[in-house]
């Protein structure tokens, strides 16, 4: 095993994910082809180093919600939602970066050499995790700063997400995790980021139409995965439609 790959595993298991990202970070450099082990291992760390932030600030936003504050309590509130935000939009461009300059460019070049399944399941799970982080930078917006930040987070999820769908047009089936995965965030980012629920709803039925006319091709093996996440794409859409037909 890579030492950069080993520190990092060993970094995830004492819960120090700051330093596990950057062992990852350095382990990246070193690769132009990644494992679904691999690519596991890069999810957990990113989602992570994240996580915490984007709790945080749900809670925050909770809290606010549920209490009447005096001006003073507000202003620290919003103070300290600015801070989390900072840090967490950090983050996520830190992992962008990263994925664009150290794993996508290699990614792509061994697409152009080999048109296989896998090259093309690699390349579209990246850029759907651009789109991923942008998405996660998108939904934690309050403060002046986060506000002007905005319209870039928005514009790179788009592009992400779009660009990981013509992948998956091109090379996988409808039933594939990352093809369903893919549509299940995409449509959740044109209905919580874009305000889009009509959009949403096109996306995530599409997607359902499709791979359920061909899920008797899957494998027994991936069948488990697609399915849970073709549950989860049907209760999206049975709650998304209603607004839909209200408005």
């Amino acid at each position: 095993m890579e030492p950069t790959l080993f520190m990092a595993r060993v970094a995830e298991q004492g819960e120090r994910f700051d330093d596990m990202f950057d062992f990852l970070k350095q382990f990246l450099q070193t690769k132009n082809h990644f494992t679904p082990d691999e690519r596991n291992l890069l999810s957990v760390a990113f989602k992570n180093l994240v996580t915490p932030k984007r709790t945080t600030w749900r809670t925050i936003m909770a809290v606010e919600q549920s209490q009447k504050a005096s001006q003073s309590t507000q202003n620290a509130i919003d103070g300290y939602k600015a801070v989390i935000e900072e840090r967490l939009h950090n983050n996520c461009q830190s992992i962008v970066d990263v994925l664009r300059n150290s794993v996508i460019s290699r990614v792509e070049k061994q697409l152009e050499k080999e048109k296989t399944h896998a090259a093309f399941e690699e390349r579209a799970f990246f850029h759907k995790m651009v789109g991923d982080y942008f998405r996660y930078a998108s939904e934690a917006i309050s403060s002046q700063a986060s506000k002007e930040r905005l319209p870039k987070f928005k514009k790179g999820a788009l592009e992400s997400y779009k660009k990981a769908m013509e992948i998956c047009k091109k090379g996988l089936k409808p039933y594939n995790s990352v093809v369903l995965g893919l549509a299940l965030n995409f449509s959740v980012f044109y209905y919580e980021v874009m305000g889009d629920p009509a959009k949403a709803c096109e996306i995530a039925k599409n997607q359902l139409e499709e791979a359920l006319e061909q899920i008797d091709e899957c494998s027994e093996e991936n069948f488990q995965e697609a399915q849970s996440i073709i549950e989860l794409l049907k209760e999206n859409l049975n709650i998304w439609a209603e607004e839909v037909e209200f408005e």
